[in-house]
């Protein structure tokens, strides 16, 4: 092992008794500014380098998910290049005794062998629950989360996912996911909370909340917290071409109504991270964007963690977006513009670049110390000096019965009941089923990508306790009851006639269509139409004359029109986890009743893509939109009967506070959880108005007969909308709130009757 000289071994010593002052007689920032202080301009340029751990290791994944560390390459990228953190990308899922075992060797080079033992920055796309590690409990992933509409589940699956993390070693998370899901080609909507701003930006606050706890500005984490990373700044979830990192073209008033918001909570919630955009925004690459990366986020929404780059983001500005001419101009464009941590990530030529570009007074050392300053402040604020290994103490949120239980719920209440024609479903439970389809018979395609490997695709590497929806339907019905016929592949017939041969013996059919795992660019598709083929084996199956009960499982919706009068119900998990197989099994056997709505809008036709907030002019002749099912849609096994809706006052000034009651009857035979939700319809102004708006929701519980009453409370800021001057505007005038089947007329008034900045 390497060692430090006399004098360094002093400063080592030095410096770890700093960070292990308590923070009442030294804070964050002023041990931050000590650390900086002693720092060399190439100690801090390591810091703003990020390298894979494929850089420092010396042979690939196996299956088994174990690799080795080369030795030699960590210690020079440690010692000789001072970087300052590392991320995984290895596409095999260790286990966690692995995940110990690297992190304490990472952190004991850096610690030990380094001049100022500075620890490294480990960070993680723990999407779901920590995917890499196999025996996590993993959850169903964001677009179904936000089916639930149930933020306390959502927070608490974040503290689990925490938990796991720290208990592996690894405190910082790539996550959440808070572009908008406006796009639904893009292969990766599943990671999006959805398609309206309000919606996502109340699970971004549950999910800050869950990694990072309630730690006040300026104060470290909790021990059992992790520094979340909110992405991928901005607008990249909206490509034209529906492609992953292709360009997006935002009006910048659409950007700042739509794009903005769920950003700004973050913000406002503490996020100690950000991740830039991998693509461009009308025409400017994102990571070159001063515009973007300074102004807008730091100076108007008031960020101050540190921005890390996309993928090999910065190198792309010249060899892939060709907006400068050279590697050296990408280095010096995107720290200019705001990016603090490259992800190189194979090789330190950002480190000398960088270098280079301070040695020659193009980029000022004044500019690199902002930067290693936030990168810092993240360092001490997640605990790493005080303890930057594995905490095996939180190990129960590993394997839990409690994060188990947990998973299952999010996955029940995460499914939506899209048809049930007549009652057909629940099922009784002496049916007899015939189960069929691409996704009957997978553990992948209820789990979708970041999945213990990173397109999530590869059945080998999913635990034998997982269900599939058939072993599932076999435990809930009886293995005796549930015949089985793959019928399809995703994209073309197989077993076909064997399948209409069991259908003829079954009671019902259970069609199980949907996506193979995917994740990123791998996942593109030309077309959103479901493959023909899974179109052709309900076809089939129809003409048999059996029910059928459609399963989808995707991670975006495939149109599936041709095919929804030949079936009886449909239910769409999305991808609900590992614990999706028996809560869909549940669901059908009547055990527990359909609670989720949609977080997008379901597409009827491939050429109207179009979200549930559209502006009237994109109505057709009946003045809506042809939808398959609209955003917030979702049914139930009983009924929900709304009366009484209210606004008060009726009338009031443009910005003073309304309340806004309903009452919410079950009139049906079974109890059941529903999510009541509150649009708001802008009647006239300036810059034409979306048809409505989601403004709130709550959930409750109700037995047969039982009745509530929901208020809901409407602020300054649910009027605002961004003006004709691209300025958040209040304007007077009628409004009409609209809850379930009702609406209720209001207006508000301003003495000068003009707008309000």
């Amino acid at each position: 092992m390497k060692r430090v000289c006399a004098i360094d071994r002093v400063g080592v010593f030095l410096l770890l008794l700093v960070g292990m002052l308590p923070l009442q007689a030294q804070s964050l920032e002023e041990r931050v500014d000590a650390l900086l202080s002693r720092m060399t301009l190439e100690e801090k340029i390591g810091q703003m380098t990020q390298l894979t751990v494929h850089a420092v290791s010396s042979q690939p994944e196996t299956v088994e998910g174990r690799h080795q560390l080369d030795m030699k390459k960590l210690r020079r990228a440690l010692v000789e290049y001072h970087v300052g953190s590392i991320l995984n990308v290895y596409d095999a899922a260790f286990s966690v005794a692995h995940w110990q075992e690297l992190i304490r060797t990472i952190q004991s080079v850096a610690r030990e062998e380094t001049r100022l033992g500075i620890p490294v920055l480990y960070g993680i796309d723990a999407i779901h629950g920590m995917n890499y590690a196999r025996e996590a409990v993993l959850f169903p992933h964001a677009l179904a989360q936000a089916a639930s509409r149930d933020l306390e589940l959502v927070e608490k699956a974040q503290e689990i996912t925490a938990h796991q993390m720290r208990t592996c070693g690894i405190p910082w998370n790539f996550y959440p996911v808070l572009g908008l899901g406006r796009q639904p080609l893009w292969p990766r909507l599943f990671e999006t909370y959805g398609e309206d701003p309000y919606l996502v930006a109340k699970m971004a606050r549950a999910v800050l909340r869950g990694l990072q706890g309630d730690a006040g500005p300026g104060q470290p984490l909790a021990p059992d917290r992790v520094a979340a990373c909110a992405k991928h700044y901005i607008g990249y979830s909206f490509p034209l071409s529906g492609k992953d990192r292709t360009p997006a073209w935002i009006p910048e008033r659409q950007l700042l109504e739509l794009f903005v918001p769920p950003f700004r909570v973050a913000i406002q919630s503490g996020v100690l991270t950000v991740m830039a955009n991998s693509g461009e925004v009308n025409g400017i690459p994102v990571h070159s964007s001063y515009r973007l990366l300074t102004e807008l986020l730091r100076e108007k929404l008031g960020f101050t963690g540190f921005v890390v780059s996309d993928w090999q983001d910065v190198i792309r500005l010249y060899t892939r977006d060709h907006v400068v001419a050279s590697r050296l101009e990408a280095a010096e464009t995107s720290v200019k513009a705001g990016v603090d941590m490259s992800m190189v990530p194979f090789d330190v030529s950002f480190y000398h670049d960088l270098l280079y570009l301070v040695r020659q007074g193009r980029i000022s050392e004044e500019a690199i110390d902002r930067a290693v300053r936030r990168i810092l402040r993240v360092k001490f604020a997640v605990g790493l000096f005080e303890n930057p290994l594995p905490q095996p103490e939180l190990a129960d949120a590993i394997d839990g019965k409690e994060a188990h239980q947990l998973s299952r719920r999010l996955a029940r209440e995460s499914i939506v009941l899209l048809k049930n024609e007549n009652g057909f479903l629940p099922l009784k439970r002496d049916v007899r089923l015939l189960v069929t389809g691409p996704t009957a018979n997978r553990k992948s395609v209820l789990n979708g990508g970041w999945t213990y490997t990173w397109q999530g695709s590869d059945e080998r590497y999913y635990p034998e306790a997982h269900p599939t929806v058939l072993s599932a339907l076999q435990e809930e019905f009886g293995s005796d009851r549930v015949l089985f016929a793959q019928g399809a592949s995703f994209d073309s017939l197989l077993d076909v006639e064997h399948a209409e041969a069991l259908a003829r013996r079954a009671d019902v059919i259970v069609a199980c269509l949907g996506e193979p795992a995917y994740c990123e660019t791998p996942g593109n598709i030309h077309d959103i139409n479901l493959p023909r083929a899974q179109w052709e084996l309900v076809h089939r199956l129809a003409r048999t004359g059996k029910p059928i009960v459609l399963v989808l499982l995707e991670g975006r919706p495939r149109i599936i029109t041709p095919i929804v009068d030949e079936v009886q119900a449909i239910l769409v998990g999305f991808l609900p986890g590992p614990e999706g197989a028996p809560a869909l099994a549940e669901i059908l056997a009547g055990k527990t009743n359909p609670s989720g709505r949609l977080p997008i809008t379901y597409p009827k036709y491939p050429n109207t893509l179009v979200p549930y907030d559209y502006k009237s002019t994109e109505a057709d002749d009946s003045s809506k939109v042809a939808f398959l099912y609209p955003f917030g849609y979702g049914l139930s096994y009983t009924r929900f009967d709304y009366s009484n809706l209210k606004v008060e006052p009726a009338q009031a000034p443009a910005g003073n506070p309304l309340i806004v009651q309903v009452e919410v009857t079950n009139s049906g035979s079974r109890a059941g959880r529903h999510v009541v939700e509150l649009y708001l319809r802008d009647q006239v102004r300036s810059v034409t108005p979306p048809v409505r708006q989601l403004k709130r929701f709550a959930a409750v519980y109700l037995k047969p007969g039982e009745h509530k009453v929901v208020r809901f409370r409407l602020s300054r800021e649910d009027f605002l909308f961004i003006g004709r001057n691209n300025q958040p505007t209040l304007e007077p005038g009628d409004f009409e709130v609209l809850v379930g089947p009702l609406r209720a007329h209001f207006v508000l008034v301003s003495p000068a009757n003009e707008s309000i900045h």
